[in-house]
C-alpha cells in the first residue's frame, strides 16, 4: 500500500556569508503518514513550520532527502501540477505559489487531478457566525474524501487548543528545526518542549 505522505531523511540547510558561508538554520524531518487524516502542527515562530510545508509542496528545494506524495517525488513533478498533489494555504487561505528553473518538459506529470495533501498554515478562525464550525466541517469533509489535512496553528487563545484537540488525530511539533511526530493530543501536551511553548494556555485549560 502506498503511503499518503512520506518525508524521508529530509534536510534543509540555510547558510550566509562569503567566502566561508556559515550555517544559520537547519530543518530535519523524517516521518510517514499512511492514511487520510487530520494532523495538527505547532511550534514557536521561526522554528521551521512554513519551511516544512514549502518542502512538502515542492515550492522549496531540499538540501537533501525526499518527499513522496502517494509515492510520487514532489520535487520531480511539473511545477504547474504540484498543487494537484500537495497544496499550501497561507493564513487567509490564499495559495502559495512558486517558481522553478527546471523546464516542465523535463519533469513528471502529477498523476492526480485534485490535491492529495492540504496544508493550512495558521488559518484565521473567526469566532463569530459559526465560522469555526464551517471550517472544521470543511477539514472533515476533505478527510472523508480520502485527503490528508495539515492544520498549523499558533495557539494564543484557549479555543485554539480546543480546536486541535477536537479535530486532529495526530500531531507534529517543530522547534529549532527539529520535527517531532506525536501520536495524540495527550502526548502532545505532555511533550516538555510543547509544554514550555504553550505556557499559560495549559494552566488556563486546567482551570
Amino acid at each position: 500500500m502506498t503511503s499518503m505522505l512520506e518525508v524521508r531523511d529530509l534536510k534543509k540547510v540555510y547558510r550566509r556569508g562569503w567566502p566561508a558561508a556559515k550555517e544559520t538554520f537547519r530543518l530535519e524531518a523524517n516521518f510517514t503518514i499512511e492514511e487520510p487524516g487530520i494532523v495538527g502542527m505547532m511550534g514557536p515562530n521561526g522554528s521551521g513550520k512554513t519551511t516544512l510545508f514549502e518542502l512538502i509542496t515542492g515550492s522549496n528545494s531540499p538540501t537533501s532527502g525526499t518527499v513522496l506524495v502517494q509515492g510520487r517525488d514532489i520535487h520531480k513533478v511539473r511545477t504547474d501540477e504540484r498543487d494537484r498533489l500537495a497544496i499550501h494555504y497561507h493564513q487567509s487561505y490564499q495559495v502559495r505559489h512558486f517558481r522553478s528553473w527546471m523546464p516542465n518538459a523535463l519533469l513528471e506529470r502529477a498523476g492526480s487531478a485534485y490535491p492529495v495533501v492540504h496544508l493550512f498554515d495558521e488559518p484565521q478562525f473567526n469566532t463569530q457566525d459559526g465560522y469555526i464550525g464551517f471550517m472544521l466541517d470543511f477539514f472533515r469533509r476533505l478527510r472523508a474524501e480520502g485527503r490528508l489535512v495539515f492544520l498549523c496553528v499558533h495557539p494564543n487563545e484557549r479555543f485554539h487548543l480546543e480546536i486541535l484537540e477536537e479535530i486532529c488525530e495526530r500531531f507534529i511539533f517543530v522547534q529549532k528545526g527539529t520535527v517531532t511526530p506525536i501520536a495524540d493530543f495527550g502526548n502532545l501536551v505532555a511533550h516538555e518542549p510543547c509544554r514550555a511553548y504553550l505556557g499559560g494556555l495549559l494552566t488556563e485549560r486546567a482551570a
